[in-house]
């Protein structure tokens, strides 16, 4: 990504441009990193969520309401900043069908259930009772 001087915007400046900001990576592999961020830059997708355990397993900060926070790319160059609006925790098995469309990937919530469990499977191990944490967000800043 290039920042506005033409080159290419390092994760401190992206930081210290949003003072307080935690960097993390969508996904747990460069395609699925890919997609999500050009879900979320092209406005598709204003909420996510993660095991609050895959949180803890990345060493991870939970988000926080009114912080923003660096989305990278898989190599951790700064892609884009999100502010956090909203953070919900629930079990896996209660996701309400009214926060699927938002996430912008999934069809239903039955789609969702199966792209989670299998996410879940290969980061943290799924089960229905998993507690997972929703967070609802706006973006903030592209750096490109």
């Amino acid at each position: 990504m290039q920042a506005a001087g033409g080159g290419v915007m390092e994760l401190d400046a992206a930081k210290a441009r949003h003072p307080g900001a935690e960097a993390f990576r969508f996904g747990d592999n460069a395609k699925l990193n890919a997609e999500v961020l050009a879900l979320v830059l092209r406005g598709a997708k204003t909420v996510t969520c993660d095991a609050v355990a895959g949180f803890a397993a990345r060493g991870e900060p939970l988000p926080e309401p009114g912080r923003v926070d660096i989305a990278c790319d898989w190599e951790w160059r700064p892609v884009c900043a999100l502010r956090t609006v909203e953070v919900l925790r629930m079990p896996f098995a209660d996701m309400p069908d009214d926060l699927i469309a938002a996430q912008g990937e999934f069809a239903d919530l039955e789609d969702w259930r199966r792209g989670y469990a299998a996410y879940l499977g290969r980061t943290v191990g799924f089960e229905p009772g998993l507690e997972m944490l929703v967070e609802r967000f706006d973006l903030v800043e592209v750096f490109a």
